[in-house]
């Protein structure tokens, strides 16, 4: 008799645990439950230990956390006409559980096809330069809208992200024509102003040589040791620099 009471308290204990751990839902940090009692939405609980009715009502858990999705790549046409291929992220975040749950089907596809037709429509309002040069301001145009629009399935939009770009292989080598002729006219229009400065420097240093011929014939001695630095074979033969005009009297001279 007194095992039987005693076996029979231990199941009284354990049905007592089992009921009492059924009023008892624990959320996770980085949740919310939503508390739905007889199909009707009730409250929203919070991280930790509570209380709800059992078999009366149901817990659903809602992550609250930033969370990434992919934008499918997308084929877009911009401005001037040139189709590419155009892919992102999204960066989000649940802010009002029982709306993104209660009072929109499946809120990620919502987000996910609403930055598609966002990022098509930006693209082709701008030109393809626009589009590789103002990647960033292109993407918060697109946030922008979609943010918009997720704040009614409550939603916070925090970043998009434009990731890759491709563009036909045709425009890629009309592009890079382009770059090289642009870095050759910059090289030819640096080569031209060093020329013009050389130009302009030589100039004034033959304009001070001219007025003393004494320092033109010390430049002439500098410039032959210099020569005469190199070890390969020369011959170097100096003419003062009044040579020319004195051949020239003898010759008058002579006739």
């Amino acid at each position: 008799m007194l095992g039987f009471l005693g076996g029979f308290s231990i199941v009284i204990i354990i049905l007592l645990f089992i009921l009492l751990t059924a009023f008892v839902k624990i959320i996770p940090e980085g949740y919310q439950g939503l508390v739905v009692r007889l199909g009707k939405y009730q409250r929203t609980i919070l991280p930790g230990v509570n209380l709800v009715l059992p078999f009366l009502e149901v817990v659903r858990k809602v992550d609250i956390r930033e969370q990434v999705m992919d934008i499918p790549t997308q084929e877009a046409i911009t401005l001037d006409n040139v189709s590419c291929m155009v892919d992102g992220i999204v960066r989000f975040q649940v802010v009002n559980p029982s709306v993104s749950i209660f009072k929109v089907q499946n809120y990620i596809n919502q987000i996910r096809a609403k930055s598609q037709t966002a990022l098509r429509d930006i693209i082709g309002s701008v030109s393809l330069d626009e589009v590789l040069s103002q990647r960033t301001a292109i993407a918060e145009q697109i946030k922008s809208i979609v943010d918009t629009a997720a704040a009614a399935w409550g939603v916070d939009i925090l970043a998009i992200e434009i990731q890759n770009i491709e563009i036909p292989a045709d425009m890629k080598r009309a592009m890079a024509q382009q770059a090289e002729a642009e870095r050759d006219r910059k090289a030819r229009s640096i080569k031209a102003d060093g020329e013009k400065e050389a130009a302009q420097k030589l100039a004034e240093a033959s304009l001070i040589l001219s007025k003393s011929p004494g320092a033109l014939e010390l430049r002439t001695l500098q410039t032959l040791k210099e020569i005469s630095a190199d070890p390969s074979e020369k011959i170097i033969i100096t003419m003062p620099s009044n040579f020319f005009k004195n051949a020239g009297e003898i010759v008058k001279h002579v006739k």
